[in-house]
């Protein structure tokens, strides 16, 4: 570890902390500026869609926390303290993320993006030392620091990690393309179907259904916090004695019901199980499983259609920040009364494409592991790069 520094994370570029344009001015919202927060997607390295978009306007007015493309952002609240992901475009994040424009004349891009995911472990590590809601101000964040290269070396312990990244990057991007796929065959039997032929959802699908699981036994649960806001395949799991929570199995479909949950997307499909495993998770979820000969990938691609969400939206009871909508309410949703030729095509075109998305989203596990156990070592100096 020869010419390894010690370095601040203030001192590697600009750190910019976020601000969120005035909601009440309509105005600031709905243009083609990517308006990043932490309830986007930050599970991968380059952010590529957000929930929000500002207009110019709404971007102007909070002018100094404009970031460029290739910016580093880091969020530093609550749950999802430390999660990191680069821009594509020029963008505006809240105030939740701070972001590092490199200084990329001393600074490798890859090398420091692997380097602050480890410092938001540690970051969200400390965070769990207290009971308040954790937050990293701008002060903190720029005082953390880190041993840090000369640029040649970075370059080549971000290449080596970048390389799997791409491998990772490039099976997302088949995923949502299948995806895609799936949804505009969905999307273009409902315009071909008779509109006054419809049926509620709880005619093709039971809601909630009954799964045995009993108290206290080992069992695979998938968290609220592991579903995707845009893809099938939830990001990971963990085996929890199960007390209690929504239970479901191979071909069902979730549905967060809560807000903002329910608004951001979190949603899966779920077809990764062992034969007849019964999994659990959030008691906030809808359970959805097909009945009769409905495909199961078909509700699936139900739950993320933009009319249903609408619906479902809209629909929610409770007070400001904890609404929530019911499976009965969920049930009475107004779908198209396909035939079995429209389901039967519908499940030969898009059968396929779900599974390779399954292969796909388990060959990135695989590689994410090996990343993560490379990462520390090569940041440590532990693995020798000076031959590559």
């Amino acid at each position: 570890m020869i010419n390894w520094k010690e370095t601040r994370v203030g001192d590697i570029g600009k750190v910019i902390t976020g601000k969120t344009p005035k909601t009440s001015v309509d105005e600031n919202y709905g243009g083609d500026i990517p308006f990043i927060t932490p309830s986007d997607d930050m599970t991968t390295k380059y952010i590529f869609a957000t929930n929000k978009k500002l207009t110019d306007k709404g971007a102007q007015s909070v002018k100094n926390s404009i970031i460029p493309p290739n910016t580093i952002c880091v969020s530093c609240i609550g749950s999802d303290l430390g999660k990191v992901v680069i821009s594509t475009e020029t963008s505006v994040t809240n105030q939740q993320i701070n972001s590092i424009v490199l200084n990329e004349n001393e600074y490798d891009l890859d090398f420091i993006y692997y380097i602050m995911t480890s410092l938001g472990k540690v970051m969200n590590h400390h965070s769990k030392t207290s009971t308040a809601v954790p937050i990293v101000n701008k002060t903190q964040f720029s005082d953390y620091t880190f041993l840090c290269p000369e640029l040649v070396t970075q370059k080549k312990i971000g290449g080596v990690l970048a390389s799997l990244d791409d491998k990772i990057s490039n099976n997302r991007s088949i995923n949502r393309n299948l995806q895609d796929q799936a949804f505009a065959l969905f999307e273009q039997l409902v315009m071909e179907h008779d509109p006054e032929d419809v049926c509620n959802l709880s005619e093709i699908s039971d809601i909630n259904p009954k799964r045995i699981l009993s108290k206290n036994v080992e069992a695979r649960c998938i968290d609220m916090a592991k579903l995707s806001t845009s893809g099938a395949f939830p990001d990971g799991w963990e085996y929890k004695l199960f007390t209690g929570g929504m239970k479901f199995q191979n071909g069902d479909t979730l549905l967060a019901r809560i807000t903002p949950c329910l608004e951001n997307g979190k949603t899966a499909y779920i077809n990764f199980l062992n034969d007849k495993e019964v999994a659990f998770g959030s008691t906030e979820y809808v359970v959805l499983a097909a009945k009769g000969n409905t495909p199961p990938e078909m509700l699936y691609c139900l739950a993320r259609y933009s009319k249903f969400v609408d619906y479902a939206v809209k629909n929610m009871n409770g007070s400001s920040g904890r609404q929530r909508i019911s499976g009965e309410t969920v049930g009475q949703y107004q779908v198209p009364n396909f035939n079995n030729d429209e389901m039967d095509r519908f499940r030969k075109a898009s059968e396929s494409n779900f599974e390779m998305m399954k292969q796909n989203s388990f060959e990135n596990m695989r590689l994410v592991e090996l990343r993560d156990a490379l990462l520390p070592r090569l940041m440590s100096g532990e693995i020798d790069v000076s031959n590559l």
